[in-house]
């Protein structure tokens, strides 16, 4: 019973990020202007909170970032290991900021997942990430990241 319900919950998270992921798809074909590696950890009861920290890689250097985000809708424990790739960023000043997604994902024992978000200064990253843990996330959720100073 639990097996058929994590099955379902997975292909209802996979129908809804197809969805969103359209336009992103479009800019595959783009160079990104940088390229996003994150490490992180999430716990959530509904509300969900995230911590962890990463690197920005842009024209050739590489910068340590920091993440901090909160999601709504959330349930579970889970380890997050993401790759990326930015869009749309013109100075590194453009970086910082709170980028914001809606999308779906189901974690059991180990999965992927794949979202995008932007933020206010219209710079996306396209993030594939790898999980483990038990997580259920459908809802809209926000994510802070800055470089390090």
């Amino acid at each position: 019973m639990i097996m058929k319900r994590i099955v379902g919950l997975k292909f209802l998270a996979v129908a809804l990020l197809s969805l969103g992921l359209t336009a992103a798809q479009a800019e595959e074909t783009k160079t990104p202007d940088a390229t996003i590696k994150l490490s992180a950890g999430s716990a959530s009861i509904g509300v969900g909170v995230s911590w962890g920290s990463g690197t920005l890689t842009y024209k050739g250097k590489t910068y340590p970032i920091e993440v901090d985000g909160l999601s709504v809708g959330d349930v579970g424990m889970s380890k997050i290991e993401a790759t990326g790739k930015v869009y749309h960023l013109k100075s590194l000043d453009d970086f910082n900021g709170s980028y914001t997604a809606i999308g779906a994902g189901v974690t059991a024992g180990g999965g992927g997942a794949a979202s995008t978000m932007q933020n206010q200064n219209g710079v996306r990253v396209d993030l594939v990430s790898n999980t483990k843990g038990v997580q259920f996330t459908l809802g809209p959720s926000g994510v802070t990241m800055k470089l390090k100073k």
